[in-house]
This record gives structure tokens, sequence and C-alpha cells, in this order.
């Protein structure tokens, strides 16, 4: 990242992992009550911020599907400067990487680190947790990413409790389809009753797996979406097929993407040459764990 007077560059907005993602009911308001542990990853986007004088906030670079005013990170830009009361604006530069519907947070991610910079950018020191409030109201998955560290999630995935994670490197695998995650919620045969866990007993079989904490759970919403999209089931088979990893791949989110981790970067480097050569439509990305999100200092 570079940082100036007047600008922010070269800002990564990383990628996320649910290792698991347990759905425990439904609320009276519609939503579900959710457990999961999220892990931030070393891929994702890359934002670049500029300060405007005149106020207005703008956004440079298409988007291929998101007009500006519906793009998170407009949303979280305008979102902090009507609670704030800032006079200042800014211009946004987006350069897309991760896949949309795909369950890696790409557009929370945006918009987390969009907050995060402008804390910096505005010089307005806003507590991380008042980050967060604001957060809520852009996405569910948006808290993570401004709490910034690996995290044990419950409710819809806003009340976040660090957790330490191994070093840990992946294969990320996105067959060509779109899940919706609205529609996936509204399946009747989703499971909405998967025994409470508490972070405790993560942490207990955590330490009983030598350190895979992805060998833990399931994915509640990955049997409904394999059913429903075939790539999906396609790209979980062929990593049935080819892997020898203490734990099975997983579907994260509500998909489409599919990961597996490895204990060294030259596995996943070699599972993901397979890949290529057997399947080149697929998009793949091996990528790294990460302990914080790289704009973490930015809020208190």
């Amino acid at each position: 990242m570079t940082e100036t007077q007047d600008s922010l560059r070269d800002c990564l907005a990383p990628a996320k992992l649910n290792l698991f993602l347990h759905i425990t009911g439904r609320r009276a308001d519609g939503y579900h009550n959710l457990q999961t542990v999220f892990q931030l990853l070393d891929w994702g986007d890359t934002l670049h911020f500029t300060r405007r004088q005149d106020g207005r906030i703008t956004r440079t670079t298409e988007v291929d599907g998101v007009p500006a005013e519906h793009d998170l990170t407009v949303r979280a830009a305008t979102l902090l400067k009507q609670h704030t009361g800032t006079q200042q604006g800014v211009e946004i530069d987006i350069e897309k990487r991760l896949p949309m519907g795909a369950g890696l947070g790409g557009g929370s991610s945006d918009a987390a680190t969009t907050l995060l910079a402008l804390n910096r950018l505005w010089k307005l020191n806003l507590k991380r947790e008042e980050l967060q409030a604001l957060a809520l109201k852009l996405g569910a998955d948006v808290p993570f990413f401004v709490f910034g560290k690996n995290a044990f999630a419950e409710g819809v995935g806003e009340a976040l409790q660090a957790v330490e994670l191994p070093a840990r490197h992946f294969l990320v695998v996105t067959p060509q389809a779109h899940v919706p995650t609205a529609e996936i919620f509204l399946e009747k045969l989703l499971t909405r009753d998967t025994q409470h866990c508490t972070i405790a007993f993560f942490l207990a079989q955590q330490a009983t797996q030598q350190g895979w904490p992805d060998s833990f759970g399931h994915n509640d919403m990955q049997a409904v979406v394999a059913g429903k999209y075939a790539e999906v089931a396609q790209v979980l088979r062929w990593f049935d097929a080819v892997s020898n990893n203490v734990a099975p791949a997983r579907m994260t989110g509500s998909g489409a993407s599919v990961f597996a981790a490895f204990t060294s970067r030259n596995e996943a480097e070699a599972a993901q040459a397979k890949l290529l050569a057997e399947q080149p439509n697929w998009r793949s990305a091996v990528t790294s764990s990460l302990d914080k999100h790289p704009l973490f200092a930015f809020a208190s």
C-alpha cells in the first residue's frame, strides 16, 4: 500500500473463506442464525482512494453488472460521510479479482476496506466498534472485514470473537456458476437445525485435529447448492478424486467457490497445475492465510 496526504493506493480487500458454516435456526425476522469461522486470505480486490475537495463520491472504474450507485464501496463511503458530517469526497478505483456470487466476500470486503481507508484518509478517527456498527448496515459479512482478524462468528455473522488459526495455503476453485445467496436461504431442503457449538468446543476440536480447523464441521448450504448447480458438484467431485488432504474440500459461504487446504504452497500449486490441465475453464487461485486485515491499523 502507498499512502500520501491525499491518496491511499494498492489497498487489498482480502477474500475470506468459511472454514465451516452451520445454520442453527431461523429468526423471527426471517434471517438465519449462523455459526462459522472466517479465514482471511492474502488474495482479493485492490482499491485506490483519492481525496476530493468538492465532496463528491465517485467510482472511476466500470464493474460488470454493478452500477456505481449500487456499488458497496460507494454506499460505504456515502454512509460514512453522512454519519460523520464530513465535507470531504473521494474517488474510488477498483481492480476486481474476486468473482461475484462465489462466497468469497468480495463486495463485503470492498465495502469494509472503503470504511477503513476513508477513516484514515478523511482523518475521522472512528473506533473499530463504531465502524462495525456502520458496516452491518451494508451487509452481514462486512463487520467481519472491519473487525479485521480471523474470527468465530455467530448471529447473522456480526457477533465476532478472534481466533488464532494455523498458517495454511489454499487452492480456491470457482466454476462458471453464480449462486444467489438469498435463493439458497429460501430453499426448503436447507438444514436449519445444526446443533449449536461453543468456541471452546471448536478450539478443542482444532487441537485434536493437528491444527486443521477446516476438518471441523461442515457447510449446511453445500448439499443444496451442489444439488441445484451441477458445476459446483463437479468441482467437489474433482477435489475428491485428486486430494490427499487431511481435510476434505468444502464450499465457502453460499458458493460457488470450493476450497481445499494444503500444508505447503508447492502442494497447492501442484494441485492447481493438474486442475488447469483437466478443467481449463474453471477459475482458480492459490492463496495463503492472513492473520489480520492489511488495513487493520486504520481503526483502533
